[in-house]
C-alpha cells in the first residue's frame, strides 16, 4: 500500500485545522519501494524512477481541473513532514510537488536531496536536506531546511497570463509569508500548452549507473541504480485557491498577492 491516510494518528497542519477535536482534514503518508514503477499506458516501464504521486482531479477527471486552477492567478497550497521511520536517500534527488504539463516540463517543483549528476559526484550535497521551490528553468527561488517533526507550509502563486511564479512559507501553525517577490517564469508556456497536473508524491531519481552506456546513463527514466528502499512523506493542506479574495494564510485570514 503506497498511500495512507492517518486520521487522528497525527495532526494536519494547523493553519487549517486548529480545532484538533474536530479537524477538516486528515494527513496522508506517501511511499515507494522496490516495487513502486510507474507504467504509463502500453509504453516501458519506469525502471530509472520510484515514484508515486497522486495528482488533483475534478470529477475524477484530471484535465477538467485545467480551467479552473490554471488560469488567470491561482494559489497552490501543499504542507509537508518528514516520516522519520521510512527516509528519504538525500544522495538522490526527489521531486515532490510539481504541475506537469504534456511536454513534461514542471511548471514548478519542489524538491529534496542531491541533484542528479554524470558521473554521480559527492553525495549528499551540503543542502540536500533542505526543500527547494524552482521555477520552470529550474532557477532556485528559495530554499529552507527540512528540519523534523515540523509541518512546512507551501503556497505558489502562478500567473498563468503573465508567467510569473510568488512563494509563501512558513512552519507549523504560523501564518504563510511571502518569502519572494514576484519571479519570472518566462521560459513556461503560456496558454493551454503550459496547463498541467498538480502532483504531489514522492519521484526519487536514480544515482548513475557507470556500468551502463553513455546514453542509458543520460535516460533517468529508464535506467540507473536504486536500492529498493521503503521511504515516505507525509502531506497535508493540500488545496488551490484563485487570488479574487486574497492568498490564505491560514486560521481564515488573508494577504494581498505577491505584486
Amino acid at each position: 500500500m503506497y498511500t495512507r491516510l492517518l486520521g487522528h494518528a497525527l495532526n494536519a497542519t494547523p493553519l487549517w485545522s486548529p480545532n484538533l477535536w474536530s479537524p477538516v482534514e486528515q494527513p496522508i503518508t506517501i511511499s515507494i519501494d522496490n516495487t513502486s514503477i510507474f507504467v504509463p499506458g502500453s509504453g516501458t516501464p519506469q525502471n530509472g524512477f520510484r515514484r508515486t504521486d497522486l495528482i488533483a482531479q475534478k470529477d475524477g477527471n484530471h484535465t477538467a481541473l485545467n480551467a479552473i486552477a490554471d488560469v488567470g492567478t491561482t494559489v497552490f497550497h501543499v504542507s509537508i513532514m518528514e516520516e522519520l521511520e521510512k527516509p528519504l536517500n538525500m544522495s538522490h534527488e526527489y521531486q515532490i510537488v510539481w504541475i506537469e504539463p504534456n511536454d513534461g516540463s514542471h511548471v514548478f517543483e519542489i524538491q529534496l536531496g542531491s541533484p542528479f549528476t554524470i558521473p554521480t559526484g559527492t553525495v549528499p550535497v551540503s543542502d540536500a536536506r533542505f526543500l527547494k521551490v524552482r521555477n520552470h528553468a529550474l532557477d532556485l527561488l528559495f530554499e529552507t531546511p527540512f528540519t523534523p517533526h515540523d509541518w512546512h507550509n507551501f503556497a505558489v502563486q502562478i500567473d498563468w497570463t503573465n508567467l510569473t511564479l510568488g512563494i509563501f512559507y512558513s512552519t507549523n501553525g504560523e501564518p504563510l509569508k511571502a518569502v519572494t517577490g514576484l519571479v519570472e517564469n518566462s521560459s513556461a508556456s503560456p496558454g493551454a500548452a503550459g496547463q498541467g497536473d498538480y502532483h504531489f508524491g514522492v519521484l526519487k531519481l536514480p544515482l548513475a549507473d557507470p556500468n551502463e552506456t553513455a546514453s542509458q546513463q543520460g535516460d533517468v527514466v529508464h535506467f540507473g541504480i536504486q536500492e529498493g528502499d521503503t521511504e515516505a512523506l507525509t502531506y497535508s493542506g493540500i488545496f488551490i485557491e484563485s487570488i479574487t479574495g486574497g492568498v490564505s494564510t491560514g486560521y481564515g485570514k488573508t494577504i494581498a498577492p505577491i505584486s
